[in-house]
């Protein structure tokens, strides 16, 4: 009784992605260098996608009635960037519950890394170990401040909810995976006419635009191709690129007045990514 028709084309595009596509693709290596798998690819595009839909499924179930911070927790683990720029839109126009909206934002990108932890548990676990090293103690910060943010607010479950966007869309699947391919091909030519360091500042420079399609392309690569250290740390940079992005969309949307506090939770967060990938780069003996 509480599905509408956006919930109904939500859960088709989820089964389309999930079930229609995959048994029809070749599972076999083909291409220039032997770069590209369809089915493999395929499967990773259901698995980020999955992610997604199970945010959307837990936002509808539970989002409506518990307020803006368990909506913004759950919509961090499909898209943080997105929650940002929807709180910041409201701390632009609403003086009695900038904490809370505040701690929304820290809360999900605590969550975000949690779920890039995940991913690279599940698609390049070679490189989890030296990547949960860095990113554990920004992910402890941005939860900490954030519920210290939460606790000085005293928000209600009522408080009004996040809007949260279809996150099952078709083009951008597609597109996804044409990203992913073009990213996997790239990454074997680099790796061929540079070495280690040529995957590694291809995956540090299109991974800051998209980070799920980093770690899809270091664990599609053959074993032993890049260090684990070096996979780690790379990866980690692009997880800095991407909060330095969402504090200055907080930053610009809400306007610094409103939107202090956000923005000085994200930057402390990433400080301290900052400041333990650079201890990793050193103690580890990390070269390009």
């Amino acid at each position: 009784g509480k599905l509408g028709s956006t919930d109904i084309n939500v859960m088709i595009r989820f089964a389309l992605i999930a079930l229609a596509v995959l048994p029809f693709l070749p599972n076999r290596d083909f291409g220039p260098y032997d770069a590209f798998n369809l089915q493999q690819l395929w499967f990773v595009v259901i698995l980020v996608t999955g992610l997604s839909f199970a945010g959307y499924v837990a936002n509808r179930l539970f989002g409506e009635s518990h307020g803006t911070v368990v909506t913004a927790v759950i919509g961090g683990a499909y898209s943080s960037t997105a929650v940002t720029a929807s709180l910041a839109q409201r701390l632009r126009g609403e003086d009695s519950n900038r904490r809370t909206l505040s701690a929304g934002i820290a809360l999900a990108s605590a969550v975000m890394y949690v779920r890039v932890l995940l991913l690279t548990f599940i698609l390049a676990r070679f490189a989890f170990v030296p990547l949960a090293m860095i990113l554990t103690p920004a992910a402890l910060v941005a939860a900490v401040i954030g519920l210290l943010q939460l606790r000085r607010s005293g928000a209600a479950k009522t408080d009004k909810s996040v809007e949260t966007r279809n996150p099952v869309r078709l083009l951008p699947a597609f597109f996804f995976a044409l990203t992913v391919a073009a990213m996997s091909l790239a990454a074997r030519w680099a790796e061929a006419e540079f070495g280690t360091s040529g995957i590694a500042y291809l995956v540090l420079i299109m991974g800051s635009f998209d980070v799920d399609a980093a770690i899809i392309t270091l664990g599609a690569l053959p074993p032993e191709t890049i260090l684990s250290n070096l996979a780690g740390f790379v990866l980690a940079m692009t997880v800095l690129a991407n909060m330095l992005f969402k504090a200055g969309v907080a930053g610009f949307t809400a306007g610094w007045k409103n939107g202090r506090s956000a923005v000085a939770a994200l930057v402390a967060s990433s400080i301290v990514l900052a400041i333990a990938g650079l201890v990793s780069f050193v103690a580890l003996d990390i070269h390009f």
